[in-house]
């Protein structure tokens, strides 16, 4: 039986788009998922900011250690402003400096090396380690020297004081803090904690 063909006014309904009404509920979808994510993101970026930065401390404080070892003297680790942050590095040739050939890390914008009294009370740190006291080496310029086995020598003799390096930003605490540990060894450990909250060991 012939079929007549489709007429010109149901061939424009069928190649029309979307309406006003439909494009309206897609936008606002669209927003409402976007407004969701962002904060999520964001948080994410932040951490990985603040563990990023805690594990290049960590890493050229453990190269210190290992050239103090491997060229069997007494090598320092150096930390110096630069900017608003922190340039800190393996003072290889006993210059005082962190030269240009110098392995080195720059620690700055958002995750930074913190003076203490900014991040959390590191009281679950010191319990862990059995009631030592910890010594803040971050938020000044300073050294610290590894010796030929990778021992860190205070005044000549090995420390007995363990120092902690606080990572994070004053200004947005809400994404938590970083704590590197260097005991007196050597060796060191990393630490979290949310803002106001109780530290834990990552690493």
């Amino acid at each position: 039986m012939y079929k007549s063909a489709p007429s010109s006014r149901t061939r424009r309904s069928r190649n029309a788009g979307f309406s006003m009404v439909e494009l309206a509920v897609s936008m606002t979808v669209l927003m409402i998922l976007t407004a969701i994510a962002i904060p999520s993101l964001m948080r994410s970026f932040r951490t990985y900011q603040l563990n990023d930065a805690a594990s290049r401390l960590s890493g050229i404080l453990k190269f210190t250690r290992f050239e103090a070892v491997r060229r069997n003297k007494q090598i320092n680790f150096l930390m110096q402003t630069s900017g608003t942050g922190w340039l800190v590095g393996t003072d290889s040739n006993a210059s005082g400096t962190i030269d240009a050939t110098d392995k080195q890390q720059l620690i700055a914008s958002f995750a930074t090396l913190l003076p203490s009294g900014v991040a959390p009370s590191p009281t679950a740190i010191t319990t862990a380690l059995g009631g030592a006291s910890l010594i803040t080496k971050s938020g000044s310029a300073g050294s610290i020297t590894f010796d030929a086995r990778g021992a860190i020598r205070v005044g000549g003799t090995v420390s007995a004081s363990i120092f902690v390096f606080y990572v994070g930003s004053a200004s947005n605490p809400e994404f938590g803090f970083r704590a590197v540990i260097l005991l007196p060894s050597g060796s060191t450990q990393i630490w979290t904690a949310p803002n106001g909250g109780t530290w834990q060991q990552i690493g």
